[in-house]
């Protein structure tokens, strides 16, 4: 897990010295709260527990080290994962960075002559890109629906493609590496999806060229939408979203 060592070795430092405050695990979404206040959020995965337990440490995470549940973003299972993504995104939520203002996919100035592969289907964006009239192809795990190619379908279409879309929940699920190895000759990617790590230098030696993500801007109604099985449209207004070039 290449990717999720490095946001492992670019946020450690700024976890010496914090503890988690708080970690909840929603039907949709996860956050973590950090006992400076800063917080994260990250996709909660499906997880197929042989037990009613889905996460052996709950009980006893909230005043953990800052650093030991970050680790979990290594850890082979997927909700470790989720939560581990979580607080990198709360450590690095106050970095100092330059964020471009507009929509993110407006930014990959995609031409009727691309071609254009999005992991994981983002609805609310596809309209615009097939205005463009690019062809424009689907990967998902479901193929069964209607203009979705399979995932091995998927790896040829990202090796040739002009633009590749990304899910950041491909860090959660352990397909990020794979994913990102198989781009050659993209002139533009982006990961994308309020999990996001907003971490140009994790993603230095990949082609991708730009991370759109979202910032917690007000953490008690996060958890409150969190906690009550809410996803994205609902966290939006506490969101806020944000690009920033790698």
């Amino acid at each position: 897990m290449v990717i999720q060592q490095k946001l492992i070795d670019c946020a450690f430092e700024s976890a010496q010295g914090k503890t988690i405050k708080e970690l909840r695990l929603g039907l949709g979404y996860s956050c973590a709260e950090l006992s400076d206040g800063r917080m994260g959020i990250a996709w909660t995965p499906a997880d197929k527990a042989c037990s009613c337990t889905h996460l052996r440490a709950a009980g006893a995470i909230a005043g953990s080290p800052a650093a030991e549940i970050l680790g979990w973003l290594s850890s082979g299972q997927a909700l470790e994962r989720a939560a581990g993504l979580a607080v990198f995104n709360a450590l690095n939520a106050r970095k100092e960075r330059f964020f471009l203002d507009s929509e993110a996919v407006s930014l990959l100035k995609i031409q009727a002559t691309d071609h254009v592969v999005m992991v994981g289907y983002f609805a609310p964006v596809v309209p615009s890109i097939k205005a463009t009239g690019c062809r424009f192809e689907v990967v998902e795990l479901n193929a069964e629906k209607p203009g979705v190619i399979t995932p091995d379908e998927g790896f040829k279409a990202l090796s040739e493609c002009d633009v590749a879309i990304i899910t950041s929940t491909s860090i959660i699920n352990g397909t990020c590496d794979d994913l990102l190895q198989a781009l050659k000759r993209n002139r533009a990617a982006v990961m994308l999806g309020p999990s996001t790590p907003m971490s140009p230098e994790a993603f230095a030696d990949t082609r991708v060229t730009q991370l759109s993500g979202a910032y917690v801007i007000d953490s008690d109604h996060v958890k409150t939408v969190v906690s009550e099985g809410g996803g994205t449209m609902l966290l939006k207004k506490y969101l806020r979203f944000a690009t920033v070039n790698v």
